[in-house]
């Protein structure tokens, strides 16, 4: 069975139903909220004048107030027809006995004795297609009390106002969704903009970036971040770019040295000797070339975000004695004098290994490029919390324009550090992969005909 991927709902479409619920959710509710007031408007009227009716009319039963109950009672409704829409008003009095009393001409027609509640609860009643408002009321004499309220105009109005409710809530749902469309459109058109944008960048294209100029503020944010992004590719398709070069550079000089030699050893026959002498010499390329890929499979590992390394609390200063001590003899047959230098006691967490291989780079370098009769220190001290390796040496230094590239993987000064005195250009690039393995970071200085000093530091934390 192959599951079903699902469709993506279009961000404009999101933007307008979020947008058009809402409208139409606050419409809603402010609707509702009109018409509950209305209607209690009307119902606490009715309620009020219904009760007072009922009240007055007991009063005159008890007062026995015949001419006034006649004019109270028969006087409000007249052939069925409402005096008007604010008292249209039907009574009744039954005398303890059952008899009728009085009541309001028609009213047996039109509002029948058994119609009304025998509590003293108010309610609605419909009859001849009409709606009543009916209170039943019991004196202390024992007299019964109907009144009611013909409240059919209020109902239909009502009625009448809940229907445009109506209408409006559906032109309101309608526009809300035309009009929220119209502003996701307007709102997503810089999003497809940067998207449009990024569509034409390419391997080739690295240099365009998005165009931040009157974007909104969060979508500016956006289309920086891209463009800081498109910068880290660009600079990382540059390197890769010089890096291929560089490594095929590399590989084929001491390629087509063998070629040639292997060529010309075979162009006729040679003594054993001659043989020995092309096998040495390839021998040679291919420890240079091993000494190479090996240094280059360092440096990719290096970069993985999952590698690690194997920690250990050492001594710096024992350390730093036993790679001069390694290195000795070497400064010695160059005529260069080897130093160490350390103001105190410190420990570092390092990886022992690649910490000597740092520290071998720098001082093969040194050695490479100080004259005899020169000087090579090594140093350590605390800093800011953090312990500083140091090698500088007074050699023939280098200049300012290639500083900042000294640590670039295959990277010379031509004029003091040729390829032919076995440099691969890698030294400074693993120095540098060291110290960034371990959370710290490396540095050099360096003057024209005074030396350079190249800096480690690892944090103590």
């Amino acid at each position: 069975m192959f599951s079903k991927s699902k469709v993506p709902v279009s961000l404009s479409l999101r933007l307008t139903l979020w947008y058009t619920a809402s409208a139409f959710l606050l419409l809603l509710l402010g609707s509702a909220y009109l018409y509950f007031q209305l209607f209690q408007a009307y119902e606490t009227r009715d309620q009020r004048f219904i009760s007072a009716k009922a009240t007055t009319i007991r009063e005159l039963v008890r007062q026995q107030d015949l001419r006034t109950l006649n004019w109270e009672v028969d006087g409000s409704y007249s052939n069925g027809q409402a005096r008007s829409h604010t008292e249209p008003v039907l009574a009744r009095v039954i005398a303890p006995d059952g008899k009728l009393v009085i009541e309001t001409a028609g009213m047996s027609e039109r509002m029948p004795a058994r119609i009304f509640p025998d509590n003293d609860r108010l309610e609605d009643r419909v009859n001849d297609h009409r709606i009543f408002q009916v209170l039943t009321m019991n004196t202390p004499e024992g007299y019964r009390l109907q009144v009611a309220r013909d409240v059919t105009f209020e109902r239909a109005l009502l009625a009448s106002y809940r229907e445009r409710l109506a209408m409006v809530l559906g032109l309101g749902l309608l526009l809300s969704g035309i009009f929220g469309f119209m502003i996701a459109r307007h709102g997503i058109r810089p999003v497809e903009e940067i998207s449009a944008s990024l569509r034409h960048i390419g391997s080739s294209t690295l240099g365009e970036r998005v165009e931040t100029a009157g974007l909104p503020a969060e979508l500016s944010s956006l289309a920086s971040t891209f463009n800081e992004t498109l910068d880290r590719l660009e600079d990382a398709f540059g390197r890769l770019a010089r890096f291929s070069s560089d490594i095929a550079h590399e590989l084929r000089t001491p390629i087509n040295n063998m070629r040639g030699e292997a060529e010309v050893a075979l162009s006729k026959a040679r003594t054993p000797q001659e043989y020995r002498d092309v096998l040495e010499s390839s021998l040679e390329e291919y420890f240079r070339l091993s000494t190479m890929i090996e240094r280059l499979l360092f440096l990719a590992r290096a970069e993985h975000p999952e590698t690690q390394i194997r920690r250990e609390l050492i001594n710096v200063e024992a350390e730093l004695s036993t790679v001069r001590e390694f290195y000795q003899a070497a400064a010695s047959d160059a005529g260069v004098n080897l130093d160490l230098a350390t103001s105190q006691t410190l420990t570092a967490s390092v990886d022992r290994t690649l910490l000597q291989r740092a520290l071998s780079n720098l001082i093969e370098n040194s050695l490479r490029h100080t004259s005899t009769g020169g000087q090579i220190r090594l140093e350590a001290a605390r800093n800011n919390g953090s312990v500083v390796i140091s090698v500088a040496d007074d050699g023939c230094g280098i200049p300012a324009e290639h500083l900042s590239r000294v640590f670039d993987r295959f990277h010379r000064v031509d004029a003091a550090r040729s390829k032919n005195d076995g440099g691969a250009g890698l030294g400074l690039a693993i120095v540098k992969s060291v110290a960034l393995l371990h959370g710290g970071e490396a540095g050099i200085e360096s003057t024209v005909g005074h030396g350079t000093r190249v800096s480690l530091r690892f944090p103590t934390s």
